[in-house]
């Protein structure tokens, strides 16, 4: 891409290849000017959200508190529930109401997580959708 220097004869060759620079320079403000117009990819999920807030319920709902002590003897409402299929069937009965009562479920500090696990699955199984943990600042240090 260049000349050739010091050639004996007096007459220079003329130089036959093409100049490239500039045609790469075209191609470079071509591409710029491609990647410039390409909209920008948005990866968004439209939704229909509902607008306003919703009334609150007319009904405060049933609180059923489930206690579970240190040794996996469960209480409702400070009764002793002596196995569990006599917690499932109280299940089944509170899953049955309409509406369906909220169930606080207290453990122990020191109840193993097994037996906190079967409650939670006794009330799954049996159709319970309102449950949740209290008390869980105790296990906080």
């Amino acid at each position: 891409m260049g000349m050739q220097v010091g050639s004996s004869g007096g007459e220079a060759e003329v130089m036959v290849e093409i100049n490239t620079t500039p045609l790469i320079d075209v191609m470079l403000v071509l591409l710029i000017m491609l990647i410039i117009t390409i909209p920008i990819q948005t990866h968004a999920v439209k939704l229909n959200m509902p607008v306003g807030t919703p009334p609150p319920p007319t009904v405060p709902p049933t609180v059923i508190v489930l206690e579970v002590d240190f040794d996996g003897t469960t209480f409702w409402q400070g009764e002793q529930i002596p196995n569990r299929d006599a917690l499932n069937t109280r299940f089944v009965n509170a899953a049955a109401q309409d509406p369906q009562p909220e169930f606080h479920l207290r453990p122990n500090k020191l109840v193993t997580y097994k037996y906190v696990a079967g409650v939670l699955a006794a009330a799954q199984s049996n159709g319970i959708t309102k449950i949740g943990l209290v008390g869980a600042e105790q296990f906080m240090d």
